[in-house]
């Protein structure tokens, strides 16, 4: 069904005020109405079709949990409703929400949001639900649902009652109910993976400029990793690796005591082995020291394995001349700076993937051209993207004031890790570093060049995004 434009005022204040008689997830009280209302108010301000008001409340009360516990058996009879509607809207539509994960992990986020940010937050939930399922609404006057915000909540609910008694539901609403049932069984997923994310780290809530750059970057990221194989690649022939400085820095033995043995340090004894000590009445040896000279004390072996962890650090140096990358290609579907996060994006799951029993570090340095910060924006974004392992102390974004210190930052990396760098700019660049493998990524164009040991890497790809999509993958066989 396509979204219907309703001028009338009175049709538009029926449709918003019936709806409200159709939620299931709770019961239709004062204070419901009120959230329903601003819920309502918030796609409707918008620009955005408003579907069903009764399913913008039931989406936000089950997003936010209200319902546990608390929906009612027998939610009250609406007059003039198809029973078996309402039994089909909670199967398939409430059901469907309940039971898939991204919307779950959805309400997490806004229960995290507090005021006006919630709000926000349910309004966008609805939208994106509503663009999956591909369901229209109705466009009316936010006026409209601000009067009713601002009457008595237990009046807008008589009033509401008394019309659906006298005249039944508005078609409006049935068709749209229908429409959401037949959405619901033919659809898998209510929720985008980059829907999720952009709740997650507020960007919805934010700047649409933001919002859209982190979803395409997203978008672009899983585009990348969909060619990529699952299991870890094979390292290219002949390529360069470096020495670490630290030995066996995590290793340790693991594991408690695992057996007995006769053969063991004096920590190890086992307590009962003392009793074999006698008092010192003569110079004989006493029990405990024959035992010990025959091996027949009894001591707590450990298991001897040993567990290695290696320190791995992968570095993103983006040089500020990657500003003019802020072009869109004929060939390309988004902008080159958005491929170049892409691949960095995509690089850092598939290490974190395959490497998982490594201890690993992912910085991105941004240098700057002077006091100014070219790439600030690129910067803000990558902090978003990488918010989760920053928060674990495992990444960090950082802004270096020129190549030199740069090349000094990872120099300082090698005393504790094994350091893999790619350095992005518009133009060749070397950047000296002992004891680290240091790749380029030139961009200056639709076609990526890499580069290892001072030398291009063969790109067998014909088209630009595919190239992209190359990079990514010889540039794993570079670093695993």
């Amino acid at each position: 069904m396509e979204s219907i434009e309703v001028r009338n005022l009175d049709a538009a204040r029926r449709f918003v005020a019936e709806g409200l008689w159709l939620q299931r997830a709770v019961l239709p009280t004062a204070d419901s109405v009120r959230q329903a209302l601003a819920w309502a108010l918030e796609v409707a301000g918008g620009g955005h079709p408003l579907p069903p008001v009764g399913f913008v409340s039931d989406l936000g009360h089950v997003a936010l949990g209200a319902d546990a516990g608390h929906r009612p058996k027998h939610p009250p009879e609406v007059p003039g409703w198809p029973p078996t509607l309402a039994r089909q809207y909670e199967d398939h539509v409430l059901g469907k929400l309940s039971a898939d994960w991204a919307f779950e992990r959805a309400g997490d986020a806004l229960r995290g949001l507090t005021g006006q940010d919630r709000t926000r937050g349910v309004a966008y939930l609805a939208n994106k639900v509503c663009d999956q399922l591909k369901i229209g609404g109705v466009f009316l006057p936010p006026a409209v649902i601000r009067a009713l915000l601002a009457a008595n909540p237990d009046e807008v609910l008589s009033r509401a009652f008394e019309d659906l008694t006298r005249d039944g539901p508005s078609e409006l609403n049935v068709r749209l109910v229908t429409d959401l049932i037949a959405a619901g069984r033919r659809t898998s997923d209510v929720l985008l993976k980059e829907d999720v994310a952009a709740l997650e780290d507020r960007s919805a809530l934010g700047d649409m400029g933001q919002y859209v750059a982190l979803r395409q970057i997203r978008q672009t990221r899983d585009r990348l990793l969909r060619g990529l194989p699952a299991r870890p690649v094979r390292p290219l022939a002949g390529r360069k690796d470096v020495p670490t400085r630290i030995l066996d820095e995590d290793q340790y033995p693991v594991g408690g005591y695992t057996s007995i043995s006769n053969r063991g340090s004096i920590e190890s004894l086992l307590h009962s082995q003392l009793a074999y000590m006698e008092e010192a009445k003569s110079r004989d040896p006493d029990l405990f020291d024959v035992k010990f000279a025959r091996d027949e004390l009894f001591y707590y072996s450990r298991d001897e394995n040993q567990f290695l962890r290696r320190r791995r650090a992968f570095a993103f140096v983006l040089l500020p001349d990657l500003a003019a990358a802020r072009f869109k290609d004929p060939d390309l579907p988004v902008q080159r700076i958005v491929l170049v996060l892409s691949t960095l994006l995509a690089a850092v799951t598939k290490l974190t993937e395959w490497l998982s029993a490594d201890a690993i570090r992912f910085e991105v340095l941004f240098v700057r051209d002077g006091e100014k910060k070219v790439l600030a924006d690129e910067a803000g974004l990558c902090e978003l993207l990488l918010r989760e392992p920053i928060a674990r102390g495992e990444a960090a974004v950082l802004h270096l004031p020129d190549r030199a210190a740069a090349a000094k930052h990872l120099a300082g990396l090698t005393h504790k890790a094994q350091v893999h760098a790619l350095v992005a700019a518009g133009k060749a660049v070397t950047l000296p570093v002992e004891s680290a493998v240091v790749n380029g990524l030139v961009v200056n164009g639709p076609h990526p060049a890499l580069r290892a040991d001072d030398a291009a890497v063969v790109l067998e790809a014909d088209e630009p995004f595919d190239q992209w999509q190359e990079v990514v993958l010889r540039l794993l066989q570079l670093w695993i």
